[in-house]
């Protein structure tokens, strides 16, 4: 499989105090199985979708204390030269580049608005085996209240070329995709006065399901809470959730998409 092209979502994770419950919530509402626990690697376990790795899920380090959450990474042929860049661009580095066996090598780090993500130079895992199709990631999407300094960080760290939504029926609508080449890789989203002020800002992972409803009902049920929707768009049926343990996620259904692609301008 050639390298994927830089700055491309390539992996997610997440850090859950209880693991058992992270692993049976998922499994009931994305249909995950899961692989062992790897003990050399701090317990981190992989998901799987239709028997294709799709995500992983770890318990927190010894001593360490961390709000769950989703973590997206983004593809680098040099781990190590990323973290500079992400420097020198106004960004902060949280963990610096670490060599994971031969799987290959991570960091994590934060932009200058406070989204937190994660960078994977790959050795043998090269990232997600299946994307797109159900149980698997699907999207994700930068939300942030400091809009401008996203669209600066992000294609100043990647070679992504911006561009902003425009739809005349949504007031106040500032929303921008970031597209590598040909291909449309992350959306960017300002938080509005919906978002409570002790939310951060954050990158919202999407993974696909085969009805985004009975997904929501089957997450409510299991103590999620429903953040935001279900709703159509031209890019699926989707709805916003915050699982029992405080990691926020979004699931897909693709198939059914309503209205009009929305036109796009090109940021300079």
């Amino acid at each position: 499989m050639a390298a994927l092209p830089e700055g491309t979502p390539c992996w997610a994770d997440a850090m859950f105090s209880d693991v058992e419950g992270a692993k049976s919530f998922y499994g009931d509402v994305l249909g995950w199985t899961f692989g062992e626990a790897q003990s050399e690697y701090g317990n981190y376990t992989q998901a799987y979708a239709n028997g294709k790795a799709v995500a992983a899920v770890v318990p927190p380090m010894p001593g360490a204390e961390a709000q769950s959450a989703w973590c997206l990474y983004l593809a680098s042929p040099d781990a190590a030269a990323t973290a500079t860049k992400i420097r020198d661009k106004g960004g902060e580095v949280l963990m610096e580049p670490m060599q994971v066996g031969d799987f290959g090598s991570m960091l994590l780090a934060r932009d200058p608005g406070g989204v937190a993500f994660g960078v994977w130079q790959a050795g043998v895992h090269e990232g997600f085996e299946a994307k797109a199709v159900p149980g698997a990631y699907a999207w994700a999407e930068v939300f942030t209240r400091e809009p401008e300094k996203s669209d600066a960080f992000f294609p100043a760290l990647f070679p992504y070329k911006v561009q902003r939504v425009e739809d005349p029926e949504v007031k106040d609508l500032d929303f921008t995709i970031y597209n590598l080449g040909d291909d449309t890789v992350l959306g960017r989203m300002r938080m509005g006065e919906e978002f409570p002020p002790e939310v951060p800002a954050y990158l919202n992972v999407y993974f696909t399901v085969e009805d985004c409803d009975a997904a929501v009902a089957k997450a409510t049920e299991r103590g999620a809470v429903l953040r935001f929707g279900p709703m159509d768009s031209p890019f699926g049926r989707f709805a916003a959730l915050t699982d029992p343990q405080g990691a926020a996620f979004s699931v897909i259904d693709m198939t059914k998409t309503a209205g009009d692609m929305p036109k796009m301008s090109d940021v300079t």
